[in-house]
């Protein structure tokens, strides 16, 4: 029986400093969370088996720093990332407005083929927090940044990595986007051999 080669997804969390981004990597891979905030220094990955359609895919999760200092990183850990997942805390307006710039940012690194079509996903984490008294940023205003950015939808969800909402069906967005723009990459690659 012969074996089908597995394909291996990369996945990249971009977001300044204190939003989540480590918390909801574990959250989806190792089912925890932890209280202790420990900044990330450089990057750092975890990898998940997932079932997406009918193939089993591997998705390496790329947890980057969110501070100024090390984005210079950014070149050799962007690369041929799949899909790009933007976290902001919807507590902090600050995070959602830095968005704009870890995109761009991401598009200028990563220099995909097709920029206009990369996915993107967007996640406004930390809804538990004063049990929504706290927030600033709405959902109405997070999902207009997103209609308007590229070519369509930006997928938006609303997460909280601590009490697990709405984890799993983010990453199941993330898994199927990352796989499509995967799907098209080899595409154009077997086409551009012949």
């Amino acid at each position: 029986m012969a074996s089908r080669k597995r394909t291996l997804l990369k996945v990249i969390i971009l977001g300044d400093s204190g939003v989540g981004k480590t918390s909801l990597m574990n959250q989806y891979v190792n089912r925890k969370f932890s209280k202790q905030y420990k900044a990330t220094i450089g990057a750092d990955f975890l990898t998940k088996e997932v079932q997406v359609d009918d193939r089993l895919v591997t998705m390496q999760i790329w947890d980057t720093a969110g501070q100024e200092r090390f984005q210079s990183l950014g070149v050799a850990f962007y690369r041929g990332a799949d899909c790009c997942v933007l976290v902001h805390d919807v507590n902090t307006a600050k995070t959602f407005e830095n968005l704009e710039n870890w995109r761009d940012e991401f598009l200028i690194q990563a220099s995909p083929n097709d920029p206009d079509n990369f996915p993107f996903v967007v996640l406004g984490n930390k809804v538990d927090v004063d049990e929504g008294a706290s927030r600033v940023v709405s959902e109405k205003k997070a999902k207009s940044w997103c209609t308007s950015k590229g070519n369509g939808d930006i997928p938006y969800f609303e997460t909280s990595a601590k009490e697990d909402v709405n984890v799993e069906e983010a990453f199941a967005c993330i898994a199927r986007s990352a796989k499509r723009s995967e799907e098209r990459r080899v595409g154009k690659e077997c086409r551009s051999r012949w």
